[in-house]
């Protein structure tokens, strides 16, 4: 399915593990309490957190996110906690600070891990009393903000070895949302990357999407994903541009970038050998005799067969998807099937 989550962002996914994760983010997110929100890179945590803003009662006040990993210690300090003119060298006016900017509303804090301790001790004395100070300032300053929290950390080992605060942690932790990794939400593959190409394809100005041949299917489905659904992203769109024929389906996923054009022929056409080469006849030209098929209808008819049975795999035997992944409309996979007496084999249509 496809859950909108503001105007322009979806989170689509229907397996079992993403749906899971949908339902528990709808639960926690009527209340005000803080969450952390853990995953891998490139698994959507942010999407995550402004789903859970949204979802909230607090939506149409401010969400404000800030990611701790960019910032050096005394930057973070400012942009958390804003700063008064002339608190230091060049700030010549005063900063809003974050916390101040998402009052009544919710921040996330983006790669909670790389924190400093003493900035760690300042944000728990906001999560525990509501209170700050400007960084050069006197003035106490109240805020009601929902915090959360973003990290692919193991934040409970970095509190057992000192360098994560264990009471911070601890109230940050009111409830925890795992999202899961692209590998275990294989389900979800073939329509992110369908979402994926069909969006660069509108950016090429091209007409259609043409999809993906059964091969090609096989080949996303059968990668881990170190990289989520970012490198998912990426490895589609970076296929799409490149294919040079757009009424053609996608037959190559290009999953690294650096992989030049001679190094991918050497991949794809072995090396030929000197000697088993004298010893291949030479290609027949017209009129010579050759080894074709005595049978060509049979032939035919078995390759179709077995492409069918790779798209139905593919597809999860949804014959809809199937027959995109091979290129017919339904009607013509459906004569195909009835053609090769394969309606019983696949059953009742899955949609």
């Amino acid at each position: 399915m496809s859950t909108p989550i503001s105007d322009t962002t979806p989170m689509i996914g229907e397996s079992p593990a993403f749906v899971a994760m949908l339902e528990h983010v709808s639960r926690v997110a009527a209340l005000t309490k803080p969450v952390l929100i853990i995953g891998e890179r490139g698994t959507g945590k942010e999407l995550v957190a402004t789903r859970l803003h949204y979802l909230s009662p607090r939506w149409e006040e401010p969400l404000v996110k800030l990611n701790c990993s960019a910032l050096t210690e005394s930057l973070l300090d400012s942009e958390l906690f804003g700063h008064e003119a002339g608190a230091f060298t060049g700030a010549e006016k005063r900063h809003i600070g974050r916390f101040e900017r998402a009052d009544g509303g919710t921040l996330l804090l983006d790669e909670l891990a790389t924190i400093p301790a003493r900035m760690q001790e300042k944000i728990l004395r906001v999560i525990e009393y509501g209170e700050f100070e400007r960084v050069g300032g006197s003035e106490t300053l109240r805020v009601d903000v929902r915090m959360l929290g973003a990290t692919n950390a193991d934040l409970p080992d970095l509190a057992r070895q000192g360098k994560f605060r264990a009471d911070l942690l601890d109230r940050l932790a009111f409830d925890v949302v795992n999202v899961p990794p692209l590998r275990q939400r294989r389900e979800d593959i073939l329509p992110l990357a369908e979402h994926f190409a069909i969006n660069v394809i509108r950016e090429l100005g091209r007409e259609f999407f043409p999809g993906f041949t059964a091969e090609c299917s096989a080949e996303l489905l059968a990668d881990r994903w170190p990289g989520n659904v970012r490198g998912l992203k990426n490895s589609v769109e970076r296929s799409v541009y490149r294919s040079t024929d757009p009424d053609a389906p996608i037959a190559r996923i290009v999953f690294d970038p650096f992989e030049t054009s001679h190094q991918s022929a050497a991949s794809a056409e072995p090396v030929p050998d000197t000697a088993s080469d004298a010893a291949e006849p030479s290609k027949p030209s017209v009129g010579q005799p050759t080894d074709l098929p005595t049978d060509l209808k049979r032939q035919v008819a078995d390759l179709e067969k077995r492409l069918i049975d790779q798209a139905m795999q593919v597809s999860r035997y949804r014959q809809p998807q199937a027959a995109e992944l091979l290129g017919l409309t339904y009607n013509q996979l459906r004569a195909m099937l009835r053609k090769y007496e394969l309606i019983e084999r696949y059953g009742r249509a899955r949609n």
